[in-house]
C-alpha cells in the first residue's frame, strides 16, 4: 500500500531526526575542505549538532504519544528521555575521543560523520512505529559502528574486529529480520500497533511465537547477553579504545528501545511467552558474564564480560514488564550506559601515543602518582559494582526490585550473588590502583585538559546522580505510565 504524501503534522515530530540527518551530510561536505590543522573545527561542529539536537528534543518533549508518517514513527516521553541521554553520552565520547585520535593519527572527519549517522539509527530504533523503520535505524547503526571499528586500518586487531562483528552482526540482523517477517506472515502488517491488536487476537499463535524466537534472539545479540555473546569480547578488545567507548555506551540505550518497540509495543499480549525466555537471558547473562569476567588481566576484555553481566541486570527489569519493569530496565540503561563511557575513559586517561592503558597491571600505584584520578576511577569502579550511593546501586535495586515484585523471586538470588561475584573484580582494579607499587611509566595521565575534565565530570556524576537518583528513575516512571 503507498503511503500518503508526508505533511508538516508528519515532519513536525521528526524535527530532530532531520536536523541530525541534514547536519551530518552538511558536516561530510565541510570536513572535506578542511586541512589536518583545522580538523578541530569537525569536532567542535559535532559536539554542536549534537547539542543542538538535545536542545530540538527538550523543547518540544512530547507528554503524550505523536505519530507521524502513517504512525512509522512515534514519538513520547520515552524516546525523547532515551534521546536527551544519546546525544550526552555520545557528545562525551567524542570528547574522550579527540586526543586519543590524535595520538595515533586517526583524528579524521569520518570518525564524526559515521558517529553522527550512528545517533541518528539509534533515534530511529527508539522512535519506530513500524519494523520498518525500526529495522532501517537498526542497519543505520550497525554500518556506522562497523565502519568505526575499522577505522584502523593499520592495525590488524581492529580489522579482525571489524570483520568479526560485521559476519556475526549480519547474521543476528538476518535472524531479526527472519522473526519479523514471521510476524508479519501471522498479523498481516508491519505496524507496531496492528500487530499488537493482531497478536491478542489471533488464534494459532506458532507461527507467531517463532517470529517472536528469532527476533528475541536478534535484540539478545544488539545487547551482547548470553548465549549471543561471542562477538562483544574480540570486538572491545580488538577496536580502539576510543571505539568501544562508544559502541558499548549510547547503544545500549537504543537496544532498549528496541526491546521496548518490538516486545512491548508489538508483541506484547504475548508477554507470557517471552517474558520467561528473557528471564532466562538475564540469568545466563549474569552467571557467564561475571565467571569469565573473574579471570580477566586485560581491562577491556573484562569491562567486556562485565557488559554481558550488566545486561542480564537489565534484561531482569524487561522480564518483569509492566511499569515498574520496563522504567527499573530504562532507568539502568541509562545508568550503564554513563558508567561504561566513564570506565573506558579512564582507560584512555592513562593511554597516550605508543601506550595502550589496557591491561589492569597498568593501573599499579596510581594512587601514588595521582590522587584525585584515582579517586575518581575508584568512584568509576565502584559505581559498576553497585556500591551505594553511588549510581550503579540504584540502578541494582530497582531491577531486583522489579523482579521481586513480579515474582522472579529465583532471578533475584541469582543477580544478588552475581553481584557479589562482580564486585571481586571490580575491586582487584581498586587494589592495584591503592595498595601496588608504579612499575616504569605506567599509571601516569594523559596531559589533555579537556580530556581530564570530562573524565572528572563523568566519574563525578556518577556520585552526584547517585544522590539525586530518583530524579532520573521519576522520569523513568513517566515515560511509562500505568
Amino acid at each position: 500500500m503507498a503511503l500518503p504524501m508526508p505533511t508538516l503534522a508528519d515532519l513536525v515530530p521528526l524535527g530532530p531526526e532531520i536536523f541530525v540527518c541534514s547536519a551530518a551530510f552538511a558536516l561530510l561536505m565541510v570536513d572535506l575542505f578542511l586541512s589536518e590543522q583545522r580538523r578541530g573545527l569537525t569536532h567542535f561542529l559535532a559536539l554542536f549538532i549534537l547539542a543542538t539536537a538535545a536542545v530540538l528534543t527538550a523543547r518540544d518533549m512530547a507528554m503524550e504519544p505523536v505519530y507521524g508518517f502513517a504512525n512509522l514513527f512515534v514519538r513520547d516521553t520515552a524516546s525523547d528521555v532515551l534521546k536527551i541521554g544519546v546525544y550526552l553520552v555520545a557528545g562525551a565520547s567524542f570528547v574522550y575521543a579527540k586526543p586519543y585520535l590524535q595520538d595515533r593519527g586517526l583524528f579524521k572527519g569520518e570518525f564524526y560523520v559515521l558517529g553522527l549517522f550512528a545517533v541518528l539509527g539509534m533515534m530511529l530504533m527508539i522512535s519506530s512505529g513500524s519494523m520498518l523503520t525500526l529495522y532501517l535505524g537498526l542497519e543505520l547503526l550497525a554500518l556506522s559502528s562497523y565502519g568505526l571499528v575499522g577505522m584502523d586500518r593499520d592495525n590488524p586487531r581492529s580489522s579482525e574486529a571489524a570483520m568479526k562483528y560485521f559476519v556475526l552482526g549480519s547474521l543476528a540482523s538476518g535472524m531479526l529480520l527472519y522473526g519479523m517477517s514471521m510476524v508479519y506472515g501471522a498479523t498481516g502488517s508491519l505496524q507496531l500497533g496492528e500487530i499488537h491488536a493482531a497478536a491478542a487476537s489471533v488464534g494459532d499463535r506458532t507461527l507467531l511465537l517463532f517470529g517472536v524466537v528469532f527476533m528475541l534472539v536478534g535484540i539478545a545479540f544488539k545487547f551482547g547477553a548470553a548465549p549471543f555473546h561471542m562477538w562483544l569480547p574480540d570486538v572491545y578488545t580488538g577496536a580502539p579504545t576510543a571505539i568501544t567507548l562508544f559502541i558499548s555506551s549510547a547503544p545500549k540505550m537504543a537496544a532498549f528501545g528496541m526491546a521496548y518497540r518490538l516486545l512491548e509495543s508489538g508483541v506484547g499480549p504475548l508477554d507470557a511467552y517471552w517474558q520467561d525466555m528473557v528471564a532466562w537471558l538475564a540469568a545466563l547473562s549474569l552467571v557467564i558474564g561475571n565467571l569469565v569476567a573473574l579471570v580477566q588481566t586485560n581491562l577491556k576484555r573484562m569491562l567486556a564480560y562485565s557488559t554481558i553481566s550488566h545486561v542480564g541486570f537489565l534484561f531482569m527489569g524487561i522480564a518483569q514488564g509492566g511499569q515498574a519493569g520496563y522504567s527499573a530496565a530504562m532507568f539502568y540503561a541509562i545508568s550503564y550506559a554513563i558508567m561504561s563511557t566513564a570506565a573506558f575513559g579512564a582507560i584512555i586517561l592513562l593511554s597516550r601515543k605508543g601506550f595502550e592503558a589496557e591491561d589492569i597491571a597498568d593501573f599499579r600505584g596510581l594512587w601514588s602518582r595521582n590522587p584525585v584520578q584515582a579517586m575518581l576511577v575508584l568512584f568509576v569502579m565502584a559505581s559498576l559494582a553497585g556500591v551505594p550511593p553511588f549510581l550503579g546501586f540504584w540502578a541494582k535495586l530497582e531491577v531486583l526490585r522489579a523482579a521481586l515484585d513480579a515474582g522472579l523471586l529465583w532471578l533475584a538470588i541469582v543477580g544478588v550473588v552475581c553481584a557479589v561475584i562482580g564486585a571481586f573484580y571490580y575491586l582487584r582494579v581498586i587494589k592495584v590502583m591503592f595498595f601496588d607499587e608504579p612499575e616504569g611509566e605506567g599509571a601516569k595521565i594523559h596531559p589533555d585538559g579537556h580530556l581530564r575534565l570530562i573524565f572528572t565530570v563523568n566519574a563525578s556524576a556518577l556520585l552526584v546522580l547517585g544522590l539525586f537518583a530518583e530524579w532520573i528513575m521519576g522520569w523513568c516512571r513517566l515515560a511509562f505510565p500505568v
